[in-house]
């Protein structure tokens, strides 16, 4: 069981060192320019010139997979930040200080949680020209509720601990309990949520992409290839197949390694052990 746990995490982990160095190194990985059309090899089947064959306009697919890992994981890791830091932020003071400032977090939270990230990518692409930094925002924006019921139930669970209270009555001031004694124990619940919120951001960001509110051609990500090939289905096997396989390998990584970090991390899901906190 122990060695399986092993293989999930150790795995994950090196698909997704993989998939980083081949985003950040794209141009050493890639055979053509992803933005080079040729006319004369449009929907050409994958051979030895074109690995995973070319587009519409000619495109290689295979550099623009490689080039589109740039710009999806950077999404991903960009808006996993943006959630994690404010769900953290938000869901610490709520559990810590409870009264009106839980009540009005955890309200906030809810409306954010019913309000449709498609919406606000409506609302915001009819303001703003679609961009990096818009579709980070709108997919921050709308996964750092779940952060933060997270981190909430688990400041409760910490701060009804002894350690907790011995170090309120030697004199810790709530903001060195907090960020000294009870987020550090909470490091673990909040691991696990940031290597989940990577694939689900990288998802939000392809389905933006297909539907043509993320990050707009000609800069390739695998989001706006599927909306490329979606009239292409029945003729070009390929023009599709390449770039969701990608966005699968690279979710499928990531929830690996989430799934080994949860088993090693959290003592509940090993016999024989229970929770227990340490002191700080």
């Amino acid at each position: 069981m122990k060695r399986q746990q092993g293989a999930e995490l150790y795995l994950g982990i090196a698909l997704i060192l993989l998939l980083t160095v081949l985003a950040v190194f794209s141009p050493l990985f890639a055979n053509y320019d992803p933005h080079q059309t040729d006319a004369k090899r449009w929907l050409q089947s994958p051979g030895e010139e074109h690995f995973f064959g070319t587009d519409r306009l000619g495109r290689d697919i295979y550099s623009r997979v490689v080039y589109g890992a740039r710009v999806s994981l950077a999404v991903g890791f960009l808006a996993m930040l943006f959630s994690i830091t404010v769900g953290t932020a938000l869901g610490a003071l709520a559990g810590y200080f409870g009264g009106f400032a839980d009540q009005l977090i955890m309200r906030l939270t809810d409306i954010v949680l019913v309000y449709p990230a498609m919406l606000l990518a409506l609302t915001l692409a009819a303001i703003f020209e679609p961009a990096i930094w818009l579709v980070v925002l709108v997919i921050g924006a709308t996964g750092w509720p779940a952060v933060a019921r997270l981190v909430r139930g688990e400041i409760l669970r910490l701060k009804s601990l002894e350690f907790a209270a011995a170090s309120r009555m030697l004199g810790a001031s709530h903001w060195r309990v907090l960020l000294i004694h009870l987020l550090p124990n909470a490091f673990g619940p909040i691991l696990v949520a940031a290597t989940v919120a990577v694939p689900a951001a990288i998802l939000t960001e392809a389905g933006l992409g297909y539907f043509g509110l993320g990050i707009q051609p000609p800069i390739p990500t695998w989001g706006n290839m599927l909306r490329e090939a979606q009239n292409y289905i029945r003729h070009a096997w390929w023009y599709a197949t390449f770039p969701g396989a990608a966005i699968f390998i690279t979710v499928f990584a990531f929830h690996l390694m989430g799934e080994g970090f949860r088993q090693r991390l959290d003592p509940d899901s090993q016999p024989g052990r229970g929770r227990r906190a340490y002191y700080h």
